[in-house]
């Protein structure tokens, strides 16, 4: 399964803030959409980084309060790792676990047109597995 797949499920509706959002917006914004991270974008839609609720809790265990009057330009992660709409699930699990992230931007070229979790690709390997279980099934039923 690709991360294509994943997407048509999921839609391509990405989340993001801009660079001077206060942390306190980008939490109210991670809150309201359920989500664990949000990408941050400048006016012209290009991709400056990515805040997630993880760094927002370091930031607060460092800086207290202050944290929440921060930017999202000064706490984001500008070090992005992203993946393909033709990346597998497997290949993006892999991105995810040796980057220690749980987010990755899907970009075709230079166009931004997704993001996916851990849960979305977790939940697209166990759809894929039961596929399969239940095409063994259905194979061994027939054969007997």
């Amino acid at each position: 399964m690709t991360v294509a797949a994943i997407l048509r499920h999921k839609g391509h509706e990405i989340a993001s803030v801009s660079p001077t959002d206060k942390i306190s917006a980008v939490a109210a914004k991670l809150a309201e959409w359920r989500i664990g991270a949000v990408l941050v974008r400048d006016t012209a839609d290009q991709l400056l980084g990515i805040v997630s609720e993880r760094d927002i809790v370091r930031c607060l265990a460092r800086e207290g309060a202050a944290c929440l009057e921060m930017s999202a330009a000064q706490l984001m992660t500008r070090l992005l790792h992203t993946v393909t709409s033709s990346t597998t699930t497997d290949q993006a699990m892999s991105v995810m676990t040796a980057s220690r992230v749980r987010h990755l931007p899907v970009l075709d070229g230079d166009e931004l047109v997704g993001m996916i979790s851990i849960g979305d690709v977790v939940k697209a390997q166990l759809e894929e597995q039961a596929q399969e279980v239940d095409s063994l099934k259905a194979y061994v039923a027939g054969s007997v």
